[in-house]
C-alpha cells in the first residue's frame, strides 16, 4: 500500500502565520526522504487556521526542494479561476518537476461565499460549467486537442515537455465521483471531512460508471484521512487534544490557530462539548505507528484501494514530523 501526505499549512498559536508555509516545504523534504508516494497541498482562503492559499506557488518551491516524490494540489478550486490559466500554471510546474506533478481539482469554494466572490466576481455561474471546464483543463495540460468546434481550440498551454500532470478529481459527494468517472480520471475522497460518510457509495458510483480514458484505462481511487502517530499511545492522545479542541470550537463558529495541548489542558467544556469530544476520539485514527498503520491498512482493504493520503495536525511542527516518521517506519 502506498502512503502519501496532505499538508494544509496550519497556523499555530505563538508562531507567525508565514512560518506555516516554510514548515510545509520542510515537511515535503522529509516525506521525500522517508519514501512517501505523494505530497499534496490544499487551497483555502480567508481562513485563520489553514493558511495555504496558493498551492501552485508552494508546489513550485517543493519541486525545487525535493527529488523523487510526486507533488500535487488537493486541490485547485477551479471555479475561482480561468481554466486556461490553471493549465499554464501546471505546465510550468511540470517543467520544474518533470513527471512528478498532480493537478487535483475541486468544485468547493474552500472559503465562505463572500470570499469566493472576492476571488472571482464573475464566477457565480462557473460551477454550472465545471465538468466542461475540467474536460478542457485535461486537454490543455495534456497537450491534446480540445473538443471539435471549441471557441479556444487553437490555444495551447505552454511550455510543452515530455510529461503531463496527472489530473485528479477531489470530492466528498456523489457529484465528484460521477464527474471523475465520466471523464476517466483518478478520484480522491476527502475522508477527513466526512469522517468516512459517503465514501463507499461514491466509490461504487465511480467504479460502476467509469469511462476508460487514454491515460487511465482503469479507475484509480484513494482516500485522504486524518491520522496521528506518536512513539506512545499516551503521547498520541495528548497531541490529539489540539485537533479535537479545534473541531469543537469550529463547530461553534470559532475559527482560530491551533492551540498547544498545554494551553487547553484546563479548558472548560459543556456536557455537549464533552460528548462531541468523545465522539471525535472514538472515530480518530491515532496511536503508535504500528496501531495507525494497521487501521490504515484495514481501511484501504475495506475500500479496495492501494493508497491512503494522510493528513496530520499538531501544534508543533516537530510532532507532525515525528508522526510521519514513525508511520513510515511501521510500513
Amino acid at each position: 500500500m502506498h502512503l502519501s501526505v496532505l499538508d494544509q499549512s496550519t497556523a499555530a498559536t505563538g508562531r507567525p502565520e508565514d512560518q506555516a508555509i516554510r514548515d510545509t516545504i520542510e515537511l515535503a523534504k522529509l516525506a521525500d526522504d522517508l519514501g512517501y508516494h505523494r505530497f499534496w497541498v490544499s487551497e483555502h482562503h480567508n481562513h485563520p487556521t489553514i493558511v495555504g492559499t496558493a498551492p501552485e506557488v508552494i508546489m513550485a518551491a517543493i519541486g525545487q526542494a525535493t527529488a523523487r516524490i510526486r507533488i500535487g494540489s488537493a486541490g485547485v478550486m477551479l471555479p475561482h479561476y480561468a481554466t486556461y490559466k490553471v493549465a499554464e500554471q501546471f505546465r510550468v510546474l511540470e517543467a520544474i518537476a518533470p513527471g512528478r506533478i498532480d493537478l487535483g481539482v475541486g468544485r468547493a469554494p474552500g472559503s465562505d461565499g463572500k470570499t469566493a466572490y472576492a476571488l472571482n466576481p464573475n464566477g457565480q455561474h462557473f460551477s454550472e460549467h465545471f465538468p466542461a471546464n475540467v474536460r478542457d483543463l485535461v486537454a490543455w495540460v495534456s497537450g491534446v486537442p480540445l473538443v471539435d468546434g471549441h471557441a479556444f481550440g487553437e490555444l495551447k498551454a505552454h511550455p510543452f515537455g515530455p510529461h503531463a500532470p496527472e489530473v485528479w478529481m477531489l470530492g466528498t459527494s456523489d457529484y465528484g465521483a460521477q464527474v471523475a468517472a465520466h471523464l476517466g480520471l483518478p478520484y480522491c475522497f476527502a475522508h477527513f471531512i466526512t469522517d468516512g460518510r459517503g465514501v463507499e457509495r461514491a466509490f461504487q458510483l465511480y467504479r460502476e460508471n467509469y469511462q476508460p480514458s487514454g491515460r487511465f484505462p482503469e479507475p484509480i481511487a484513494n482516500v485522504c484521512v486524518w491520522a496521528l502517530a506518536a512513539d506512545t499511545e499516551a503521547e498520541a492522545e495528548r497531541l490529539f487534544t489540539s485537533r479535537a479542541h479545534w473541531k469543537v470550537s469550529r463547530e461553534k463558529g470559532d475559527l482560530h490557530a491551533i492551540d498547544a495541548p498545554a494551553e487547553i489542558a484546563n479548558a472548560v467544556y459543556t456536557d455537549a462539548d464533552k460528548l462531541r469530544l468523545n465522539q471525535l476520539r472514538e472515530t480518530a485514527i491515532i496511536g503508535t505507528g504500528e496501531q495507525v498503520m494497521e487501521q490504515l491498512t484495514d481501511l484501504a482493504k475495506g475500500y479496495g484501494i492501494d493508497e491512503v493520503v494522510v493528513l496530520t495536525w499538531t501544534h508543533d511542527q516537530a510532532d507532525r514530523r515525528r508522526s510521519y516518521e514513525v508511520l513510515a517506519a511501521s510500513r
